[in-house]
């Protein structure tokens, strides 16, 4: 069963300005909220979010679009002061794009970040940050907790950009709220999953879905050794709802996703037998052909959720299996 935040009649009634909300995961928060009766603009320049991920609310009363940057400065300062609530999910991501267009990695990370917050600033908006587990680098100590140090690789490597530039995004998110006050969460989120991904940036399991189902083998980097736990995004959008609803929330960061731990390769051994391919369709390709010589991966990654599970109660509910399926069938109907 998913988890339901508890909301109050003013926040059913808000406007939430959603940055990045014709990405996968905003366009699934768009719906929740106004499910629950709020009403929600998005922004999106559409460089990596799809129009066809928000097409079925345009017709809605509450919904409302703008296909613009978040740095425009004009443009974000309108859609501050009409809001309530920003949720800033717009950024560059994906492993494939971070390593071949490190400048707009960066840019878009940290500068886009540092627009949202100004306008926010302005009209004392409330701003929930997602940021993403990547922070954590090459940390050892695993789950990974909030208040961890972090172990990163050497800035000639352009895998670590996408790393530091949303630590900025944090840095710069809680300095706002030391300095003046203004109230921010952080979300740091793990491997989200479901409908609408792209595998277009290296998103794992719609690429391995799409080469299952094109009767392609599965590549899998590296020795898929390396492991993963993958949330799904209807258990990450409750999330996201019950933080931005909580006061003890403001001015800490939470980790957000499963601990459901799994490798590489078992998932795409997973994915095989949902689609009824052969277990032996997997092709191993080592990390430099696939990214870049030197590439550098995160050997594990599984989250501590205490905190966010003391803070509003929210564990993830739906199992990786049945997130599988959902994709694979979103797959099938898009075909």
């Amino acid at each position: 069963m998913l988890y339901s935040p508890p909301m109050s009649n003013d926040t059913i009634s808000s406007h939430v300005l959603i940055t990045g909300g014709a990405g996968f995961i905003g366009s699934h928060l768009a719906e929740a909220l106004l499910a629950r009766g709020g009403t929600v603009t998005v922004i999106d320049d559409l460089s990596t979010g799809r129009f066809e991920n928000i097409e079925p609310l345009t017709g809605h009363p509450r919904f409302r679009f703008a296909i613009d940057t978040i740095t425009h400065t004009l443009v974000m300062d309108r859609l501050a002061s009409e809001c309530d609530v920003i949720i800033h999910l717009a950024a560059a991501v994906g492993v494939e794009l971070i390593v071949h267009d490190p400048v707009r990695t960066i840019e878009t990370n940290v500068l886009g970040t540092h627009s949202v917050l100004q306008a926010a600033a302005r009209y004392r908006r409330k701003v929930l940050i997602t940021s993403t587990s990547e922070v954590y680098g090459k940390g050892v100590r695993v789950p990974f907790a909030e208040d961890d140090d972090r172990l990163l690789g050497p800035t000639t490597r352009a895998r670590w950009s996408y790393s530091d530039s949303k630590a900025v995004d944090e840095f710069l998110g809680l300095a706002y709220y030391k300095q003046h006050e203004l109230p921010v969460v952080v979300v740091r989120l793990f491997n989200t999953v479901g409908p609408r991904q792209s595998g277009q940036y290296g998103m794992v399991i719609p690429r391995f879905v799409g080469q299952a189902l094109a009767g392609e083998p599965l590549t899998v980097y590296g020795d898929g050794q390396q492991t993963r736990c993958f949330c799904n995004v209807r258990d990450v959008v409750a999330a996201l709802m019950g933080l931005i609803e909580c006061p003890a929330a403001v001015g800490e960061v939470f980790n957000v996703g499963s601990t459901d731990e799994v490798t590489i390769e078992a998932l795409a051994r997973r994915v095989l037998a949902l689609t009824d391919r052969s277990p032996e369709s997997i092709i191993f390709v080592p990390y430099a052909q696939a990214y870049e010589p030197g590439f550098e991966d995160m050997q594990r990654r599984v989250p501590d959720i205490s905190k966010i599970r003391r803070t509003i109660g929210w564990a993830p509910t739906v199992s990786l299996d049945e997130t599988l399926r959902q994709v694979i069938l979103n797959h099938r109907a898009r075909e």
